[in-house]
C-alpha cells in the first residue's frame, strides 16, 4: 500500500471537493447545467460526524461531473476504496420523455440498468420540456413523471423529482437539495464506515513484525481529508491528532536507527503553516516518515484546520507548545545538525506563527479574557524568538552591547549617576569562553555546536556562577572576519580567545541560515538593534495587554536600555518609570536600587525636575544596605538642592518612606470640648544627615471617619530632624468631641512642600525603625463629648431688701475640672447696680473641699472647720478672678448689689386694692465664666434675684364715731425671712382729712420698739377725722405717706440682711415710706343707679336677653356740670361672652327735678354658658362719689347652653 504515497500525494492535491455525478440519459446536460452549478456549494447541509451525530454543514464544496467525463473514467477498480474519498458521493440521472410507451420499452430498463449498482447513492430528475402553453404535452408529462414516481420510489425513500425546463419552481430547488444531500450524507457514513474498519484492522497489527506506518497513514489522512473536503473539520482535526499521537509511539518505539531529517537546504526554515513544503515521498524511510518532516506536517495539517474553524488562538497556544517541545527534540538530534540550526529553527517557527494567527484573529468576535490568553501567547511567542535571538547574537559578539534587565545576567554595566558602582553578576560571555576552551576537541567550525550542550538548549549553565573574568581579552576587538583557514587556525594547546569565537560562529552561522533577510539582522549591531527591539516590544505590547503584565514590563526596561543608548531619553524615561512602578509595588528593592538610577539619570538630562527630585527620593527610601553611605549623602545633597532652588513646576513630595511618625506608647491625650493641648509625636527620619525642614504640621483624622477634613496643626519654628527618633511637640487647638487618630504629616522642605503617610510604631530604642503603612487604630487624641464643667446656682432663693445693698452669693461648683486663672465676669441687669467699692468675699462652701477627679467621700466632718478658707478680692469692671486655690473646690463668691426702685411703694386698702406680683421686684443677673488654659471654655447663666420692701401695708377704717372721728388701722406685713425692729411710725395724711390730739401723726398706743417676727403681722391704730372739703379732684389724687423707721436683723446665707455699710458712720436704722391711698366716705350722692330684674328665669346662649338699668336723681347736684338737662351712659361687656344689639353708649334725657328717672334697655346675646359676668353699666361724666348703686347689679349671673335642635335627628 506504501507504493501508492506518490499518487495519493497527487489525488489529494487535486481533490479539493466532493464529487457528484450526472447520469445524461436524455442529453439534458447543457440545457440544466447552468441552473444545477448555482445551487453550489450547498448552503446548508445536515451530515454525520464519525460519532454517528448531526452536523449542520454551511457551504459544503460540491463539484458536477458528468460520468462519461474523463477524470471519473480513468480510475481503476483495483485503487478505488484505497481513495474512496474523491469517488462520486451522490449521482444524478437526468432523464426526459413524452411518450408512455417510450417510457415503458426504453426508458425504464435503462433506468433499471442504471441504478441497479447498491454502492451507488442516486436519484432521477425528471426534466419536462412541454410548454405551459401546451396543455395535451403538459398532460402527458405528467402522466409519465407520474409512472416514473410509481416505479422508482419507495415506502422508504422517494427518489424523484420534476425540473420544469421553462421556469422550476423554489419547491423543487428544495427538493433537489434534499435529496443530494441525503445521498452526500448516506455516502459518507458508508466510508467512513470502510476506513474505520481498515484503520482498526491496521491498528490491530501495530506490534506485529508487519506493521506499516504508510499504510496506516494513507487510510488515516484518507478519512481526515474526506472529513475536510464534507466542512467536518473537527472530525478531521480530531483524525490528526490520533494520527500525530500514533507516530510518536512508533517513533519512539525501539528499533533500528532512524534518521531524524534537518540536513537539507532550507531546512532551517520552520514550515509550521506549510503542509506542502516537501513531497511525502521525499521524507518517507522505508516504513515510517522522518520526524524533522512529519511531525512539522501533521502541525501545519491541524493548523489549517484550526484557522478554517476560526480558532486563531488555539493555533498559537498549540504552536507555542509544539515549538518549545520540538526545541528539545532538536536539543536531542543537535550533534547531528548544523551550527545554531536550534535557534535559528524556533526563531522562524514563532515568526510565522505570530504572522499567521495575527492575520486570521478577529479580536471584535472574542471575549475579553479569550483576547488576553491570545496576547500572553504572542508575547510569549515573541519572548521566546528575542531570548533565541539574543543567543546568536552572544555568539556573534553583539550580546555584550544590550545593557538587560538586572533580572537577567549581562556582561557589564555601564557607569550610572552619582557614581553608583554594583558588584558584576554571572557574565554570559565569561562562561561562554570558559565552556570554548574546556571542550578544546572540537575547533572546527562544524563541531562548534559541542559549545552548548545544556539540557534545555539554552546553550549556558544557568546555575554555575562562575567569577567574572576581567582580563583584556573579554573586551578584544574582533580581527577575523573569515573562516579559519591554515594561516589562521590556532595551536591546539592555545586557548581561543572570545573574539575568535565570535569569528568562527560568525561563519558557522551564515553556513546555516538559507534566509538572506535574516542574517541581515546579524550582519551589523545597528540591524541587530532593530530586529532585538522589534522583537522586545512585540513581547512587551502583547504582555501589556495580557494577564501578565508584569513581563511586559520587565522587557520595558531592556527597551528603556537601547532607547538610553541611542540618546532617546524620553523614550527611556517613560520605560523606565514602568518597571521603577513595578519594582516598587512587589518590593523587590535590589532590582529597582539598580534601574531607579537609570531613570534619575533619563530625568535630570531631560531636565525634569519633579521626575528628578522624586527619584532622589525614592533612592533615598530604599534598604540602606543597597547603597553606601556616601552614596545616600549625595542623594540627601540632590534632594535639598532641589528643594532650595527655584523650580519651575514645583510639586509636593511624598516622603511617607524617609518620614515617619506614631504616637507616644502612653495613654492617649484626653481633653474636654473646646480645650486645646499639647500632643508629643514620635519622628523617625531615614535621611543619612539632618534635614531641616522650614515647617512641619500635623493633620488628626477621626477615628470613626476616613476623612482627613480637620485643619492642620503647625508645630513651632523650623525643626532640624537628625538621622533615628526624634520626639516633636504639638499645640493641638480645640477639638470637636470624638477619637483621633495620626493622619498625615506635611511640611516644607526649602522651598518645597512635602506630606508623610508613613506610620511607625513607636516601641522599643530597637524597634524605632519598624514601620507600617497601616493606618494605625490607636487614638492619640481622645476628646470628650460637652458636658457640664462647672455649675454655679445662688446661694439664697428668698427676697432681698430693695433700695439697700444687700449680699448676693454664688455657689460655684466645678466638675471634674479646675478653675485656675478663671475669670467671672457679673453683669447687672437693669435696676441693679454692683457696688465695685467693697471688696468680693470667697468662701469654701460647706466648709468641704472637691478636688477634681473625685475626692474621698469617707473624709469626716470634723475636719471641714480646718479646711475653711475665706479671701476678699477686688471686683473690677464686673470681673473677679478666681483665686488659685478655689479653682479645685466648691466655693461661695459674695458681692454687694443694690436694687433700685424709683417708684413710691404704695399700700392697699379697700377704696385702692393692690395686687402682689413678683415680677416686680426680680432682678437678673448675667454670669460668665471664661476657665480653661487658654480661658478657651465658657460658661453663662443668667440668674434671677427677688428683691422687695420690708413692708407690705394694708389699711382700713374700722369704725365710726359720732363725733365724725374715724378709727383707722394700719396693718404691717413682713416681706422678708429676718426679724424686723419698728422703731417709730407717723402718718402724712392728705388734704381732707386730719389727726385728732397731738397732731404730730403718731398711733395712739406707744408700744415702740415692735418687733415683727419673719412673714407675720402687727396693727397700728390712727385716730383721724375729716377736715373741711376742697376739690374733690384733688383729693382724688392726694395720697397719705406712711413712714416706719426700722431695723433688720437676718442673716445673707437665708435671705434679707442689714444694708452693707458703705460709710463706717452709716447708721443701721432704715426708713421705709409707703403711700396709702384714702377716700373720702360717699355720704350724699346726686345720682342712684338699680339693675332691674330679668324678664326671664333663665338665659340661653343665643337667645335675646334686655339688660335693664333705672337711674333717678336724688337731689339737686352742687356741680354745675351736673345741670344738663341729659346724661352720657356707657355698656361695658366682654365680647367673648356678650354680643351687645344695641348701642353700647349714648346720652338719654333726665330732668333736673328730684326725682325725676329715666330707664335704659339694651338688647345683649349670651355667646358662652356657665356663670360669666354681665354687661356693665357707667356714666363717664359722674364722678363715683356722686353715684349709689341701689339695687346693686349682680355680680355673675347663669347662662344655659342653647337648646337641642332635633333637624338632624334621625329616628331609632
Amino acid at each position: 500500500m506504501a507504493n501508492y504515497l506518490a499518487q495519493f500525494q497527487t489525488i489529494k492535491s487535486s481533490c479539493d471537493r466532493i464529487v457528484i455525478a450526472v447520469e445524461d440519459v436524455s442529453d439534458l446536460w447543457l440545457n440544466v447545467k447552468e441552473s444545477f452549478e448555482q445551487r453550489l456549494p450547498v448552503k446548508k447541509a445536515c451530515l454525520n460526524n464519525k460519532a454517528r451525530n448531526p452536523v449542520f454543514v454551511e457551504n459544503l464544496p460540491a463539484e458536477f461531473i458528468q460520468t462519461t467525463d474523463s477524470r471519473l473514467r480513468s480510475r481503476f477498480p483495483q485503487d478505488q476504496y484505497l481513495f474512496w474519498f474523491r469517488e462520486p458521493y451522490a449521482t444524478v440521472v437526468l432523464v426526459s420523455c413524452e411518450d408512455l410507451d417510450e417510457f415503458k420499452t426504453i426508458l425504464k430498463p435503462r433506468l433499471k440498468l442504471i441504478v441497479q449498482n447498491d454502492e451507488r447513492e442516486w436519484f432521477i430528475v425528471f426534466v419536462s420540456k412541454a410548454h405551459p402553453s401546451n396543455d395535451q404535452a403538459s398532460k402527458m408529462s405528467k402522466k409519465v413523471y407520474a409512472r416514473l414516481e410509481s416505479d422508482f420510489n419507495t415506502k422508504k425513500r422517494e427518489r424523484c423529482c420534476k425540473f420544469d425546463l421553462h421556469g422550476p419552481d423554489a419547491e423543487f430547488w428544495d427538493d433537489f437539495d434534499s435529496k443530494m444531500v441525503d445521498c452526500i450524507r448516506n455516502t459518507l457514513d458508508r466510508r467512513v464506515q470502510f476506513y474505520e474498519e481498515e484503520i482498526r484492522r491496521l491498528s490491530e497489527q501495530r506490534f506485529t513484525p508487519i506493521w506499516n506506518f504508510c499504510n496506516f497513514f494513507i487510510l488515516k489522512e484518507s478519512l481526515a481529508f474526506m472529513f475536510e473536503m464534507t466542512n467536518l473539520h473537527e472530525d478531521s482535526l480530531r483524525e490528526y491528532d490520533e494520527l500525530e499521537l500514533c507516530y510518536s509511539e512508533s517513533v519512539n518505539s525501539p528499533g533500528k536507527h532512524r534518521e531524524f531529517g534537518g540536513l537539507d537546504t532550507g531546512d532551517d526554515q520552520a514550515a509550521l503553516l506549510n503542509p506542502g513544503f516537501k513531497a511525502l515521498t521525499q521524507i518517507v524511510q522505508d516504513d515510517v516518515f522522518r520526524e524533522f518532516e512529519f511531525r512539522q506536517y501533521t502541525f501545519a495539517c491541524q493548523a489549517k484546520l484550526l484557522f478554517k474553524l476560526h480558532r486563531s488562538i488555539e493555533v498559537a497556544a498549540r504552536g507555542y507548545a509544539f515549538v518549545v517541545s520540538f526545541s528539545k527534540t532538536l536539543a536531542l538530534q543537535e550533534n547531528g545538525l548544523p551550527f545554531c540550526f536550534r535557534e535559528v529553527w524556533v526563531i522562524t517557527a514563532c515568526v510565522d506563527l505570530i504572522k499567521a494567527t495575527t492575520s486570521h484573529y478577529d479580536g471584535t468576535a472574542v471575549a475579553i479574557d479569550s483576547e488576553k490568553e491570545f496576547c500572553r501567547i504572542q508575547g510569549d511567542l515573541y519572548s521566546l524568538c528575542r531570548i533565541k535571538f539574543l543567543r546568536l547574537a552572544y555568539l556573534i559578539g553583539y550580546g555584550v552591547e544590550i545593557e538587560k534587565s538586572p533580572m537577567i545576567l549581562q556582561a557589564k554595566s555601564r557607569e550610572k549617576i552619582f557614581n553608583i558602582h554594583r558588584k558584576p553578576l554571572p557574565l554570559e560571555p565569561s562562561l561562554l569562553l570558559r565552556e570554548a576552551n574546556r571542550r578544546r576537541a572540537f575547533l572546527s567550525v562544524g563541531n562548534i555546536s559541542e559549545l552548548y550542550d545544556s539540557g534545555d538548549g539554552s546553550g549556558l549553565d544557568a546555575n554555575s556562577k562562575p567569577s567574572p573574568n576581567k582580563s583584556a581579552s573579554n573586551y578584544m576587538a574582533r580581527t577575523m572576519s573569515g573562516p579559519a583557514t591554515s594561516e589562521t587556525s590556532l595551536p591546539v594547546d592555545r586557548p581561543m580567545r572570545l573574539s575568535e569565537i565570535h569569528v568562527a560562529a560568525e561563519h558557522a552561522l551564515k553556513q546555516t541560515v538559507s534566509d538572506p533577510n535574516f542574517m541581515t539582522s546579524l550582519s551589523s549591531l545597528e540591524e541587530f538593534e532593530k530586529r532585538y527591539m522589534e522583537l522586545t516590544k512585540g513581547a512587551a505590547d502583547n504582555y501589556h495587554r495580557s494577564w501578565w503584565k508584569r513581563h511586559g514590563v520587565v522587557l520595558d526596561g531592556e527597551i528603556a536600555a537601547l532607547f538610553f543608548k541611542h540618546e532617546n531619553y524620553d523614550l527611556a524615561a517613560k520605560s523606565y518609570e514602568k518597571v521603577c512602578a513595578l519594582y516598587s509595588a512587589e518590593g523587590w528593592e535590589e532590582l529597582l536600587a539598580d534601574v531607579l538610577p537609570d531613570l534619575a539619570e533619563c530625568q535630570k538630562i531631560l531636565n525634569d525636575e519633579a521626575g528628578y527630585l522624586t527619584s532622589c527620593v525614592k533612592l533615598l527610601s530604599l534598604e540602606s544596605g543597597l547603597f553606601s553611605s556616601k552614596e545616600r549623602q549625595a542623594f540627601q545633597s540632590e534632594v535639598v538642592r532641589l528643594a532650595h532652588s527655584e523650580m519651575k513646576h514645583p510639586v509636593p513630595l511624598d516622603v511617607s518612606s524617609l518620614i515617619t511618625f506614631a504616637g507616644n506608647p502612653a495613654p492617649p491625650l484626653e481633653l474636654c470640648d473646646g480645650d486645646p493641648g499639647t500632643l508629643s509625636v514620635a519622628v523617625w527620619s531615614a535621611f543619612p544627615d539632618d534635614i531641616t525642614l522650614e515647617s512641619l504640621s500635623l493633620r488628626l483624622s477621626a477615628s470613626s471617619s476616613a476623612d482627613e477634613g480637620l485643619k492642620a496643626i503647625k508645630s513651632s519654628d523650623a525643626r532640624v530632624l537628625v538621622p533615628g527618633r526624634n520626639i516633636i511637640t504639638f499645640d493641638i487647638p480645640p477639638q470637636k468631641p470624638g477619637s483621633y487618630v495620626l493622619g498625615a504629616l506635611t511640611g516644607q522642605i526649602g522651598k518645597l512642600s512635602f506630606r508623610s503617610h508613613g506610620f511607625s510604631q513607636d516601641g522599643p530604642v530597637d524597634t524605632d525603625e519598624f514601620m507600617s503603612f497601616e493606618k494605625p487604630t490607636r487614638p492619640v487624641l481622645k476628646v470628650r463629648k460637652p458636658r457640664a464643667l462647672v455649675d454655679i446656682t445662688p446661694a439664697v432663693s428668698s427676697a432681698l431688701l430693695m433700695n439697700e445693698l444687700q449680699w448676693i452669693g454664688l455657689i460655684v461648683k466645678p466638675i471634674d475640672y479646675s478653675l485656675k486663672d478663671g475669670i467671672l465676669h457679673i453683669d447687672a441687669g437693669a435696676g441693679l447696680k454692683i457696688e465695685e467699692s467693697q471688696m468680693i468675699e470667697i468662701e469654701t462652701y460647706g466648709g468641704g473641699v472637691e478636688h477634681v477627679g473625685g475626692t474621698d467621700a469617707s473624709k469626716t466632718s470634723s475636719s471641714s472647720a480646718d479646711t475653711r478658707k475665706v479671701e476678699k478680692v477686688p471686683i473690677e469692671d464686673g470681673k473677679i478672678k478666681i483665686p488659685d486655690w478655689a479653682s479645685d473646690v466648691t466655693t461661695l463668691v459674695w458681692f454687694p448689689v443694690r436694687a433700685i426702685d424709683d417708684t413710691i411703694a404704695r399700700g392697699a386698702s379697700p377704696a385702692s386694692p393692690q395686687k402682689q406680683s413678683i415680677v416686680d421686684g426680680m432682678r437678673m443677673i448675667a454670669l460668665k465664666l471664661e476657665f480653661g488654659v487658654f480661658h478657651n471654655q465658657v460658661f453663662e447663666r443668667t440668674i434671677a434675684v427677688h428683691f422687695t420692701n420690708p413692708f407690705h401695708v394694708s389699711t382700713r377704717v374700722v369704725d365710726k364715731c359720732y363725733d365724725g372721728t374715724l378709727l383707722l388701722q394700719v396693718i404691717l406685713h413682713s416681706e422678708v425671712k429676718a426679724t424686723l425692729h419698728v422703731n417709730d411710725v407717723w402718718l402724712d395724711l392728705q388734704s381732707g382729712f386730719e389727726h385728732t390730739g397731738k397732731g404730730d401723726g403718731r398711733p395712739t398706743s406707744n408700744l415702740f420698739p415692735l418687733v415683727i417676727a419673719p412673714s407675720s403681722r402687727a396693727g397700728i391704730l390712727f385716730v383721724i377725722r375729716l377736715s373741711g372739703s376742697g376739690d374733690m379732684d384733688e383729693l382724688e389724687k392726694a395720697d397719705s405717706m406712711l413712714n416706719i423707721k426700722y431695723g433688720i436683723s437676718g442673716d445673707r446665707t437665708t435671705g434679707a440682711h442689714s444694708p452693707v455699710p458703705v460709710k463706717p458712720d452709716d447708721s443701721e436704722e432704715l426708713v421705709f415710706k409707703i403711700a396709702v391711698k384714702m377716700k373720702r366716705p360717699v355720704l350724699d350722692p346726686c345720682l342712684a343707679v338699680g339693675f332691674l330684674p330679668f324678664s326671664s328665669d333663665c338665659l340661653r346662649v343665643g337667645e335675646l336677653v334686655n339688660m335693664r338699668w333705672r337711674v333717678e336723681r336724688l337731689k339737686n347736684p352742687e356741680d354745675a356740670s351736673l345741670f344738663a338737662d341729659e346724661i352720657l351712659y356707657q355698656v361695658d361687656a366682654n365680647p367673648q361672652n356678650w354680643m351687645v344689639a344695641g348701642r353700647k353708649c349714648g346720652h338719654v334725657p333726665l330732668s333736673n327735678a328730684q326725682g325725676s328717672r329715666i330707664e335704659i334697655t339694651v338688647t345683649c346675646v349670651p355667646l358662652v354658658s356657665g356663670y360669666v359676668h354681665p354687661p356693665q353699666l357707667g356714666l363717664p361724666d359722674v364722678g363715683e362719689a356722686n353715684i349709689s348703686c341701689n339695687p346693686a347689679g349682680p355680680h355673675l349671673v347663669c347662662v344655659l347652653p342653647p337648646t337641642l335642635s332635633t333637624s338632624y335627628c334621625i329616628p331609632a
